[in-house]
This record gives C-alpha cells, sequence and structure tokens, in this order.
C-alpha cells in the first residue's frame, strides 16, 4: 500500500530512495513537457499578452520609480525619519559606533535588571 512505512534501512533519508525518487519526478515533468506545444507564438496578435482585450500599456506607463514605491510608508513614518536622515552619514565608522553604542547599553540594562 502507499501508506505503509518504507523500509530501507536508513528511514526516510536514504539517499539512493531521494536519488531514485527526484529521477523518476524529473522523468514525468519530462514527459508532461513533451505532451505540450511544441511551437512558439510569433508575431502578430498570437504572440501578445491577453490583457482583457485591452491594448498593452507602454514600459513607461507602467513603469513606478523608487521614491513613489515607498511614498505611503515614507509619509507615515515621516517623523520618525526626519530625525533619522541626519544621522546616516554613510561613514562606517559611525555605524560601528552606534552598533557599539547599543550593545553597552543592553549590557547595562541586562547588568541591572
Amino acid at each position: 500500500m502507499l501508506t505503509d512505512t518504507l523500509l530501507t534501512g536508513f528511514g526516510a533519508w536514504n539517499p539512493i530512495a531521494w536519488v531514485i525518487a527526484f529521477a523518476v519526478a524529473l522523468f514525468i515533468a519530462w514527459i508532461i513537457q513533451r505532451m505540450g506545444e511544441p511551437d512558439v507564438p510569433g508575431e502578430g496578435e498570437s504572440g501578445k499578452p491577453y490583457l482583457s482585450g485591452n491594448d498593452e500599456p507602454t514600459p513607461e506607463a507602467t513603469h513606478i520609480g523608487g521614491s513613489n514605491l515607498y511614498w505611503g510608508c515614507t509619509e507615515a513614518m515621516n517623523g520618525y525619519y526626519a530625525r533619522i536622515v541626519p544621522l546616516h552619514t554613510g561613514c562606517l565608522t559611525d555605524y560601528v559606533l552606534w552598533v557599539l553604542g547599543t550593545f553597552a547599553l543592553l549590557v547595562i540594562f541586562i547588568g541591572v535588571l
């Protein structure tokens, strides 16, 4: 039966059983792929994506810029960003100082509690 335990001597992690199962899965996938249509739609209407009868928009019309993408998040957290952005210097030593300072505060708070 399919619900019986596979007794291999190694349990479920027998590498040979897994390789055989993977090979069988690849073979089944290859058979399914071979049953598909061999030709690819060419130029014209058959090669266009179906968009419910609408014309395909130009790439410029569908492009969303990075400043637009996170607008809602940055607008909602404007007070936070107004204080944090001036602290962003781009200097690695400043970031190391922030990490060490935060670590020192954590050690102090954990030591006190």
